[in-house]
């Protein structure tokens, strides 16, 4: 199992720090620096910064936001950062949820399934250089009728394959995801449910293509904070993890509410969502178990920490990417270390 690091949204208040963050995980030996963006920063700039800076240190989307992009677009990005940073960049797509989709994009939030198909077809095309020609549902290049013609991109990857990708967390989705993508972006896993939420729906995508899981990476996103009171820790995360399971979408289509039920969170799941869109944001946070942050971040000692981790990869991840909690740099850079002192002390690397 390989570690990386998750320096989430740029312009989060911490901006100054993640260019030493990811610099010293480049050192430590982490393997991928992920990057986001939702409506504020977007992170194929964030990206190139940090890959201009570090020497070996892989940098990833996590996500490029299918609806922000036309799918040729992302395979120029995609080509320009692998051939800029020397063949490190790895491509993560995602459909975005609802409300950014349609109330910042303008794009409609239907079949999000097919649309993910069609973009990564139209992605992996365009970067074999080819001439790009395609039919599709949503996409139709060069649009019939028109003064347009096959056109093939100019610039080079470093490498022949980027590997690509795919933000996912519902069933349908994972299944796709193990049938198309080269990995899944998974988030609030929990090493206890991990087969029944995610792995067993990626192998069936896997076996569908006629695949196994080899080569296949699960890379899951945990919260990571060090020390001896676990229950204070964890309090840590209550916003974050009321944010999501209450607030990420609408009360009929919230992607993360619906995971905490599938792990059998069902009535809590509700009421912190009840909370939250309602209004009372600190409600839904106390509302929120213990033992579902507790499950879904890696919080204690290093000892405790390295226990999880023997978890997760026993539970089948082959990268296990980490946000350390701190409000400084130094805190942060503790986290990191943490986090490679307990991967060896695992020794599941």
């Amino acid at each position: 199992m390989r570690l990386g690091i998750n320096l989430g949204y740029w312009g989060a208040g911490m901006d100054g720090d993640n260019l030493a963050v990811a610099q010293e995980a480049d050192r430590l030996g982490y393997d991928v620096c992920w990057a986001a963006e939702a409506y504020g920063s977007d992170a194929p700039t964030v990206l190139s910064w940090i890959a201009a800076q570090t020497e070996r240190i892989d940098v990833g989307s996590a996500i490029l936001q299918i609806p922000a992009r036309q799918p040729a677009m992302t395979a120029m990005t995609a080509a320009t950062l692998d051939s800029l940073s020397g063949g490190r960049f790895r491509l993560g797509l995602g459909v975005s949820g609802p409300q950014v989709s349609e109330g910042w994009y303008g794009v409609k939030f239907d079949k999000p399934l097919a649309r993910t198909r069609e973009y990564v077809e139209i992605v992996r095309k365009a970067m074999t250089r080819e001439r790009l020609t395609y039919e599709g549902e949503h996409w139709t290049l060069p649009l019939p009728g028109g003064p347009g013609k096959p056109i093939k991109l100019t610039v080079h990857p470093q490498r022949e394959h980027i590997p690509l990708y795919i933000a996912a967390i519902g069933p349908k989705n994972l299944e796709q995801t193990g049938e198309i993508a080269d990995g899944a972006l998974l988030i609030f896993p929990s090493a206890d449910h991990l087969e029944e939420t995610a792995v067993t729906y990626l192998r069936a995508g896997r076996e569908k293509a006629g695949k196994t899981m080899d080569g296949f990476d699960v890379c899951p996103t945990l919260p990571l904070a060090v020390g001896d009171d676990v229950t204070g820790l964890a309090d840590m995360f209550r916003p974050y993890t009321a944010l999501y399971v209450g607030g990420m979408g609408s009360r009929k289509q919230n992607f993360y509410n619906q995971l905490a039920q599938r792990m059998g969170y069902e009535k809590e799941a509700a009421e912190i969502q009840d909370k939250y869109l309602s209004g009372d944001k600190a409600g839904a946070a106390a509302a929120v178990p213990h033992q579902l942050i507790d499950q879904t971040a890696l919080l204690g000692s290093v000892e405790r920490i390295a226990d999880r981790m023997t978890a997760y990869a026993a539970a089948g991840v082959t990268t296990l990417t980490l946000s350390p909690a701190g409000f400084t740099l130094d805190e942060r850079i503790a986290g990191l270390r943490a986090g490679t002192e307990a991967l060896e002390l695992a020794g599941v690397a």
